[in-house]
């Protein structure tokens, strides 16, 4: 009788365990809290200053890509593909949650992406 009681007693651990791994899932799940936004694209790191131009910000916040967007519909904003890892930035990239610096680095990108990381059609621009 005792056996059963210890089976049923790790089962209901390995149960509770399960849901608290579920928990965390699910407050993990938000934007990236990063100082100069994030690329719009998985693994969703946070881009180096100067990577996004001034229109994705509103008031210095930036207005979100990827699936955390929340800007007008039918946005495309300017990027600097010499500052995305997809198009080979091997540079320095600030951490999440890391504090912005004092003085922004000057916008030089002429690249334009919807919130999800795709190219402007021919137009757009």
């Amino acid at each position: 009788m005792i056996r059963w009681g210890l089976i049923v007693a790790g089962f209901g651990m390995f149960m509770l365990a399960g849901c608290r791994h579920v928990a965390v899932g699910f407050a993990a799940g938000g934007p990236p809290v990063c100082p100069y936004g994030y690329y719009e694209a998985p693994p969703y790191d946070c881009a180096p200053d100067g990577y996004y131009g001034p229109e994705w910000f509103d008031g210095g916040v930036f207005i979100g890509a990827g699936p955390w967007y929340h800007g007008r519909a039918g946005f495309y904003g300017h990027v600097d593909h010499a500052l995305d890892y997809r198009k080979g930035y091997r540079g320095p990239h600030p951490a999440r949650g890391e504090a912005p610096a004092q003085g922004r680095v000057a916008f030089r990108g002429t690249a334009m992406h919807d919130p999800r990381g795709h190219e402007a059609p021919r137009g757009a621009r």
